[in-house]
């Protein structure tokens, strides 16, 4: 008995030297991966096995041959150990990776909700208490001569107007993130969808002598719903018209790259603050108050680029935005038609 207990600690103390060693090591590798923890731990525990039986093994006076044989079978638990150990850290880091950033992105999520619920009560509150005291003026008499009736009657339509199409993207962004969006592919001629698109915009443009130029011909044909890419070229249009200032100018032009057709709307806003580039696609953000707009018909309520990502990735393809000399730069990229 006095043996064993003698064995035992030779073998703990042994044990306990790696064991320091390995806590030291693990201590100046904080901030490693956990890939690497892992790694440290193993060969610290296959560590302190072999200094374990190498020191009893000598205290017991093995012969050569046999502790050699004893630390060769060690040494192959060891490298089963670590290469094992060396697998499933790296599975673990990817899954902590991941783990972080799934929290991240909810959190974004999250505080996207919160900035569309405060950004749609605001847009509706508005011209819903305008809407109830026009109403309520027709209907007690206080207004009763013709042409303020006719203009109450004719605010009335526009701010309907307004919060028809505001009710529109909340519709059309809950079916993008709802995954139920059903798109009907065919080769679309992007030369028609920026004209029409193009026409529409050009009474807002007028109203604002902001010019839209966009080159007649050289347009290429893409795979696409048409139905969608109009909304997507139209909410870009808008974007750039409602922040270009009076007498800027919208630039629309398009290409092609190998199988990849791109579109890009380019502005004279003035450009983006850097720390907003990742955000402008995000739901409800409408950058800093000096740069947002006022409320005017036709506006998105912070949906419509949102709309445009979610759109543009349901195609297949990528939008990114970047600041150029004189403002900034949308670029679409979605699969040319092969015809």
């Amino acid at each position: 008995m006095r043996d064993l207990a003698l064995i035992f600690g030779v073998a703990l103390a042994a044990a306990l030297a790696v064991g320091l060693v390995g806590a030291v090591t693990l201590r100046l590798l904080r901030g490693r991966s956990i890939t690497v923890h892992i790694s440290v731990l193993l060969a610290m525990t296959v560590g302190a096995v072999a200094a374990g039986v190498a020191v009893v093994a000598q205290a017991m006076f093995l012969s050569p041959h046999d502790l050699q044989v004893v630390l060769a079978t060690v040494a192959a638990g060891g490298v089963v150990s670590l290469a094992v150990g060396w697998l499933f850290g790296r599975r673990l880091a990817a899954a902590a990776v991941w783990a972080d950033q799934a929290r991240e992105r909810e959190r974004r999520i999250e505080k996207g909700r919160r900035d569309l619920v405060a950004w749609v009560s605001h847009d509706l509150r508005t011209p819903l208490a305008g809407l109830r005291a026009m109403a309520e003026a027709l209907e007690d008499g206080v207004v009763d001569d013709p042409a303020t009736v006719a203009e109450y009657h004719r605010r009335i339509r526009v701010e309907t107007d307004r919060m028809t199409r505001l009710v529109d993207d909340l519709f059309e962004l809950s079916r993008i993130n709802a995954g139920a969006l059903r798109l009907s592919m065919s080769a679309v001629p992007l030369g028609d969808v920026v004209s029409d698109a193009l026409a529409g915009a050009a009474p807002l443009a007028a109203a604002r002598r902001i010019r839209l130029v966009a080159p007649e011909a050289g347009w290429p044909t893409v795979t696409a719903s048409e139905r969608e890419l109009a909304r997507v070229v139209g909410n870009l249009l808008l974007n750039a018209i409602r922040y270009t200032p009076e007498d800027g100018t919208v630039r629309v032009d398009a290409g092609c790259e190998v199988d990849t057709a791109w579109l890009a709307v380019a502005d004279t806003c003035g450009g983006i603050p850097e720390g907003d580039l990742s955000r402008v696609f995000d739901v409800a953000f409408r950058g800093e108050p000096a740069r947002t707009p006022a409320v005017e018909p036709g506006g998105s309520g912070g949906l419509g680029l949102a709309i445009v990502r979610g759109l543009v990735e349901a195609h297949g393809g990528r939008v990114e935005v970047q600041n150029v000399s004189d403002g900034c730069r949308f670029v679409v990229r979605l699969p040319a038609a092969g015809i």
